[in-house]
């Protein structure tokens, strides 16, 4: 326990999958029940904690983006906003076009994982309703973050800061540490119903098709960054390469700004600006995040027949650049921040969510490596916009 309790999230959720996968042909049906019984349970505190994780993310994040007044904080945040999205519905015109060729529609978790669920119930189940609905959180979110930045609300404002504390311990404390369990779990589950291997081999396609839509991401934002500075976009992404792989390896948009930081001024970008853009975007700029949640929702539904549109994936991708923001400060917790969206707005069941979270997981340092790689080109276009042009000297 003491070796597994060293390891990253990402290798022991590796682990859970593949000890999982092998319970579930050697596992007696009492023992399989038991952590059919965990999952319930974990699952049902999962979803009650939802709401309250979103609005213990937005509502302060809202706060302090208020409190920092000033025409480069809307720029920036409109910038950030606006390629967050136009990722989000590039991934999914890309997803949409390529999926279909790889993946096989089969309703594996509808069908299989709860005829099984039927042939192994758990000991017992527990009821736990979330205090409100996601959307109401959202709501509730936006007006104590807009109310707090607008009249001060010292008190309030602890007490949201404080709330957004108590949720990132348990996160920390209960969430993750339980994670690779419940995904042992699912995976158990998965190999009693016989459908594992459709799953792994749809994971490998999904991870390929978004390794390479991260790379064609950053290329195209600074193309973008170019089309304002005049510098060469190969040029600075060679520069803004140990960002890149510090992000890799801490997996933390946080641990990388210094490096981020520096990278950014040696591109040629005004000290000042980057001092400002950086630290902002580590925390608003969720290109990376957003592809790969869209992506892999996407394969999930081509995977379970349902139907899916551009609208319907537009009006997720505009709510999920909101409700991520603030969540790199804590581990998994973009794809933790936007289950709450998944089951309300694309009817994704506690299973679906278990391998989002697992896909998500399997993920988590490219993404993490294209978010804070892409806030230099931001930069490169806030220091045009406000006249403070960067040096090509320099870079």
């Amino acid at each position: 326990m003491k070796f597994l309790s060293k390891l990253g999230l990402l290798p022991r959720i590796i682990i859970a999958i593949a000890a999982g996968i092998g319970a579930g042909f050697i596992f007696p049906d009492w023992l399989a029940r038991v952590f059919i019984t965990f999952n319930g349970i974990f699952g049902v505190f999962l979803g009650f904690l939802i709401p309250l994780l979103i609005v213990g993310f937005v509502a302060p994040a809202i706060a302090d983006l208020g409190r920092q007044a000033g025409r480069m904080l809307v720029v920036t945040a409109a910038i950030a906003y606006a390629m967050t999205f136009a990722v989000g519905m590039g991934a999914y015109a890309t997803a949409s076009f390529a999926f279909p060729r790889l993946i096989k529609p089969e309703a594996y978790v509808t069908d299989q994982l709860s005829s099984a669920a039927n042939t192994l119930a758990p000991f017992f189940s527990m009821d736990i309703d979330p205090m409100f609905s996601v959307m109401t959180a959202l709501v509730l979110a936006f007006l104590l973050g807009l109310g707090v930045a607008n009249i001060g609300a010292g008190a309030l404002r602890r007490g949201l800061e404080e709330f957004r504390d108590l949720i990132r311990l348990t996160i920390d404390r209960i969430i993750i540490p339980c994670l690779p369990l419940y995904i042992f779990g699912i995976f158990m589950s998965m190999s009693i119903s016989g459908e594992v291997g459709t799953v792994l081999l749809t994971f490998s396609k999904i991870i390929v098709v978004i390794f390479v839509m991260h790379i064609a991401v950053l290329v195209i934002q600074y193309v973008i960054a170019w089309m304002f500075t005049g510098l060469n976009p190969f040029r600075s992404l060679k520069i803004m390469m140990p960002a890149y792989f510090t992000a890799l390896g801490t997996q933390s948009s946080a641990a990388t700004i210094p490096v981020t930081l520096e990278q950014t001024v040696r591109m040629g970008v005004d000290r000042d600006i980057a001092g400002f853009v950086i630290p902002l975007c580590a925390t608003i700029h969720m290109s990376g995040s957003t592809l790969k949640i869209v992506s892999c929702a996407l394969a999930l539904m081509i995977l379970h027949g349902i139907p899916y549109s551009p609208t319907l994936f537009a009006g997720f991708i505009a709510m999920l650049a909101i409700t991520i923001i603030a969540a790199p400060g804590v581990p998994g917790g973009a794809i933790m921040a936007s289950l709450g969206l998944l089951s309300s707005m694309l009817g994704f069941s506690q299973a679906d969510n278990a391998l989002m979270i697992a896909l998500y997981i399997s993920m988590d340092s490219f993404g993490t490596a294209c978010n804070i790689t892409g806030d230099g080109a931001i930069a490169q276009i806030v220091g045009r916009i406000f006249r403070k042009p960067v040096n090509p000297a320099t870079a």
